[in-house]
């Protein structure tokens, strides 16, 4: 199994920097390799809720639905893999702290092998990736 925990630091308020984070139509801005994300569940965004990606990864294409398992407004966001090669669980915690909002990310991984894949070669792509996505979150939120 993967495990990958990343941090960030972001200047706006946590309420915005959750609601980006929690709304999947946002992630092909920030996220590398998402062209796509939309909600399966129209009616609800919160807990339960799922959502499906298209992106590239690693020269796949690859469809993705996610359930989200977490969702504490401006505390806690959190999703797992329902269907593509890599079983996937991720958490994001927020907190408020000297007037920046800290952003605490935890992805755990299993590779399906559906697609060959290496998973040392994945974990080493995966740690780069949420390390660059964390980074154009910031410059999205802190600029834009």
């Amino acid at each position: 199994m993967i495990q990958i925990i990343s941090n960030a630091q972001i200047y706006q308020p946590i309420k915005r920097v959750f609601e980006f984070i929690s709304t999947p139509e946002n992630d092909f801005q920030w996220q590398y390799g998402t062209l796509a994300s939309t909600r399966v569940s129209a009616d609800s965004d919160g807990l339960g809720s799922c959502f499906q990606t298209i992106g590239n990864f690693m020269g796949h294409r690859i469809k993705s639905t996610f359930e989200v398992t977490e969702y504490e407004p401006n505390k806690k966001y959190g999703f797992k893999s329902l269907s593509g090669p890599l079983q996937t669980y991720t958490s994001y915690t927020f907190d408020i702290t000297k007037g920046y909002t800290q952003i605490a990310l935890m992805t755990q991984a299993n590779v399906v092998n559906l697609l060959e894949l290496n998973e040392n070669i994945v974990e080493k792509k995966l740690k780069k990736q949420l390390k660059e996505n964390l980074a154009m979150l910031k410059s999205i939120l802190e600029t834009g």
